[in-house]
C-alpha cells in the first residue's frame, strides 16, 4: 500500500509503481542478505589467501552497502515503504545464509552465487520497468547489473585454476 499523503503523479500508474516497487523490494532484500554474508566472510576468512580476500570483501560489502540506500531510496520514490527487519528481508530474499563459517575457497563460491542472484532477481524487474516507462528503475538496475555481474567473475576466476 502506497504510504504517501499526496497523489504521486510521474506518469506511472500506482499499480505499476507497487508492482516495480515489489521487485525492488526483492532487489533490496537479496542485496541486504549478501551484503550481510560478505561482511561476515570479511571478519571470518582465514587462510594463505586471507589479505587478498579480507580487502577484497571489504570493498566488496562497502559497495552494497551504499547500493542498498539508493534501491530503498527509489522505493520510497515510487510511492512505497521499503522493506526493512530480519524477517522481513529473509522472507523476500533468494539468498541462503552462510551455515557455520565456511573455509574461504566455499566462501567465494558462496558470494558467487549470491552476486548472480542478485542479478537473476534485478533482471526479472526490468519486463516492469519497460512496460511503465520507468527510466529512473531501469537505469538502477542496469548499474546493479554491471556491478553484480562484474563481481561475480572476478570472484569466479579466484576459483579457476
Amino acid at each position: 500500500m502506497a504510504i504517501s499523503s499526496l497523489p504521486i503523479d510521474i506518469g506511472i500508474p500506482a499499480e505499476a509503481r507497487q508492482r516495480i516497487a515489489t521487485g525492488l523490494g526483492q532487489v533490496l532484500a537479496d542485496s541486504t542478505v549478501l551484503y550481510a554474508k560478505t561482511h561476515g566472510f570479511h571478519w571470518n576468512v582465514t587462510g594463505p589467501m586471507f589479505n587478498t580476500l579480507h580487502l577484497m570483501f571489504m570493498d566488496q560489502y562497502t559497495e552494497l552497502w551504499t547500493a542498498l540506500d539508493g534501491i530503498a531510496e527509489r522505493i520510497r520514490a515510487l510511492g512505497f515503504p521499503a522493506p526493512y527487519g530480519a524477517q522481513a528481508i529473509a522472507a523476500l530474499s533468494t539468498i541462503p545464509e552462510a551455515e557455520g563459517v565456511p573455509e574461504a575457497m566455499a566462501m567465494v563460491r558462496e558470494l558467487v552465487a549470491g552476486h548472480e542472484a542478485v542479478a537473476r532477481t534485478a533482471r526479472g524487474v526490468f519486463a516492469l520497468t519497460e512496460e511503465a516507462g520507468d527510466q529512473p528503475t531501469a537505469d538502477l538496475l542496469t548499474q546493479r547489473l554491471q556491478i553484480h555481474e562484474k563481481t561475480a567473475w572476478m570472484l569466479r576466476s579466484l576459483l579457476e585454476g
